[in-house]
C-alpha cells in the first residue's frame, strides 16, 4: 500500500488538472473543426465549436470561430454579431492597455501564472484582422461606409499595440538582466529555429500590420471620393511589402480618369487556414537551490496548415490573372512568436526555477507532497497552444476593370476547379473567395459558386 500511495496521489493529481476546462487541448479541438470546415460540414464545425463552449462565459476564441464558421456558412448577419462580440472584448483589452499601460504589463508579466492559463486576449495580428474581416463582410454587400468605420478601427488599433509593444520589449529585456537570464531562442536545443528567421518572418516590420488590410483601406477610400486618405493607406502597404507591381501601381493610377463604364473591381482570394500552435518540450540548465539542473520546459512552435494546395492564379471570362500575396497569416504568427519569446523564455525559466526550488524543499520533508507537486507542475507547464485557428492563412488579390454585367470567374483545380458567377453593378467592388481544403466558398450577393461535376467540393454564400 505504501508504494501504491504515491501514485494513487499523483494519478489523481493530473486527473484533476487535466480535465479542468483551463487546460483543453485546443488545438484538437480545431482541428477536428477546420476538418468539418475543409469537407464543407459547415453546420458540424458550428456543431463542435458549441460543443467545445458550453459554458456561460464566451472567451474571444469562441467569437473568432464563430464569426469565420458564420461567415462560410452565408450567415453574414450572424458572422458580424459574433465578431461585434469579438470586438468589444479586444475593446476592453485597449481600454485597460490605455488606462494603466505599466499596470497591465505588470499584470500580464507575472512569473507565477502559465501563458495557457491567462485570459485569452488574442495575439495582434488577430486583433487587427479581426476588423479587416469585418470590413470584407461590409464590403461583400456594398456597404463600403462601414467598410471605412472599421478600417478606422483598425488603424486605431495598430496605434495601441505599436505603443503597449514598444514598453514590453523593454520590461522584458530588464526582467531578463535582472534575474540573470541570458538564455534566447536561438540557444534551445532541439527547437525548431530556422522557422523563426525565415526570411518571410525577418523581413515583416512587425506582426500586425498586413499590406492587404493597409491596401484595403486605400481601396475602400479611393472608392468614396477620399483620394487624400486613399494615399497613404497605399504607401504604407507598399512599405510594409516593397517591390510589389500591385501596390505602387496604386498609387500611379489614383489620379487617373476611369472609363464612365467600367467598374474598378478587386478580387481577393483567402485560402487555407491559420497554422496551429504545438508544444514541444526542450532541456535547459537552470540555477535550482545553487546547483545547475538540466530541466525539460515547454516552449511554444508554429505548425502550419496544410489542407489547402497553394495556388497563384485565378481565371477572369477565360483570361489568366496572376494573384498578388499581401498577406501570409502564418509568417506574422510566427513574427509573434518570435518577438514574444524573449518574455516567454524568461516567464518560463523564472517559474521553473522558483517551483524547482520550493519542490526541492518539500521533498526533503514529504516527498510524497513533492512527487504530486512535480507531477501537477508537469501538467501545468505546457505551452498556450490557443489561437484562431479559422482565419484565413493566405491572402491574394487582383485588381482589375470590368463592364457592368455578368462574369465568370474560375479557380483552379487545386480549389475544386471551381467557376464563380460575378455581377458587377458598382463603381468600385471587392469581391472575396475564400478557398479550404478542395472547397470554395463566395460571400456575398454579387458572388454564387457554380456547381459542376464536382458539386459537393463548392459551396455559396448568399446573404440570408
Amino acid at each position: 500500500m505504501a508504494f501504491r500511495a504515491p501514485t494513487l496521489l499523483a494519478l489523481s493529481a493530473v486527473t484533476l488538472l487535466s480535465g479542468c476546462s483551463a487546460f483543453r487541448n485546443y488545438d484538437s479541438e480545431l482541428a477536428q473543426t477546420n476538418q468539418q470546415l475543409a469537407a464543407g460540414n459547415v453546420d458540424a464545425a458550428l456543431t463542435l465549436l458549441e460543443k467545445n463552449n458550453t459554458g456561460p462565459d464566451k472567451d474571444l476564441l469562441y467569437y473568432f470561430e464563430k464569426g469565420e464558421l458564420l461567415r462560410a456558412k452565408g450567415d453574414l448577419s450572424g458572422s458580424q454579431g459574433a465578431w461585434t462580440a469579438a470586438d468589444q472584448v479586444v475593446g476592453k483589452w485597449e481600454d485597460s492597455v490605455k488606462l494603466d499601460t505599466d499596470k497591465y504589463l505588470a499584470q500580464f508579466g507575472s512569473f507565477l501564472v502559465n501563458d495557457k492559463v491567462r485570459r485569452y486576449e488574442g495575439y495582434d495580428y488577430e486583433k487587427v484582422m479581426l476588423t479587416t474581416q469585418v470590413a470584407l463582410n461590409l464590403l461583400a454587400v456594398n456597404d463600403f461606409d462601414g467598410a471605412r468605420t472599421a478600417i478606422k478601427k483598425t488603424h486605431e488599433r495598430e496605434a495601441v499595440i505599436a505603443e503597449l509593444r514598444d514598453k514590453e520589449y523593454l520590461k522584458s529585456e530588464e526582467e531578463a538582466e535582472k534575474e540573470g537570464i541570458k538564455t534566447q531562442y536561438k540557444d534551445l536545443q532541439g527547437y525548431p529555429v530556422a522557422s523563426l528567421d525565415a526570411p518571410e518572418v525577418v523581413g515583416l516590420k512587425n506582426s500586425y500590420q498586413s499590406a492587404f488590410s493597409h491596401y484595403l483601406a486605400g481601396f475602400v477610400y479611393e472608392a468614396l471620393g477620399e483620394k487624400d486618405l486613399a494615399a497613404p493607406g497605399y504607401r504604407k502597404a507598399a512599405e510594409l511589402r516593397p517591390n510589389t507591381p500591385l501596390l505602387e501601381q496604386a498609387l500611379v493610377d489614383l489620379d487617373k480618369p476611369a472609363k464612365s463604364d467600367d467598374s474598378d473591381i478587386l478580387i481577393v482570394v483567402q485560402s487555407g487556414l491559420a497554422p496551429a500552435r504545438d508544444s514541444i518540450r526542450v532541456p535547459l540548465p537552470l540555477p535550482i537551490d545553487n546547483n545547475l539542473v538540466i530541466t525539460p520546459l515547454s516552449f511554444p512552435v508554429i505548425k502550419p496548415d496544410t489542407s489547402t494546395a497553394p495556388f497563384a492564379q485565378i481565371g477572369v471570362d477565360g483570361r489568366q490573372l496572376d494573384l498578388t500575396a499581401l498577406n501570409s497569416t502564418t509568417a506574422m504568427s510566427r513574427r509573434a512568436l518570435r518577438d514574444d519569446m524573449p518574455g516567454i523564455i524568461v516567464r518560463t525559466a523564472v517559474r521553473a526555477i522558483t517551483k524547482g526550488a520550493a519542490q526541492k524543499k518539500l521533498n526533503e520533508t514529504n516527498p510524497l507532497a513533492g512527487l504530486a507537486v512535480g507531477i501537477s507542475s508537469a501538467v501545468l507547464e505546457g505551452a498556450d497552444t490557443r489561437t484562431w485557428r479559422t482565419l484565413p492563412d493566405t491572402t491574394q488579390v487582383v485588381r482589375l476593370r470590368l463592364k457592368k454585367g455578368e462574369h465568370q470567374v474560375t479557380l483552379p483545380s487545386v480549389a475544386g476547379g471551381s467557376q464563380v458567377k460575378v455581377t458587377v453593378d458598382q463603381r468600385y467592388q471587392v469581391i472575396t473567395l475564400r478557398a479550404v481544403g478542395s472547397q470554395v466558398f463566395a460571400a456575398g450577393n454579387a458572388a454564387h459558386v457554380i456547381p459542376g461535376a464536382n458539386a459537393t467540393a463548392v459551396a455559396s454564400l448568399k446573404q440570408p
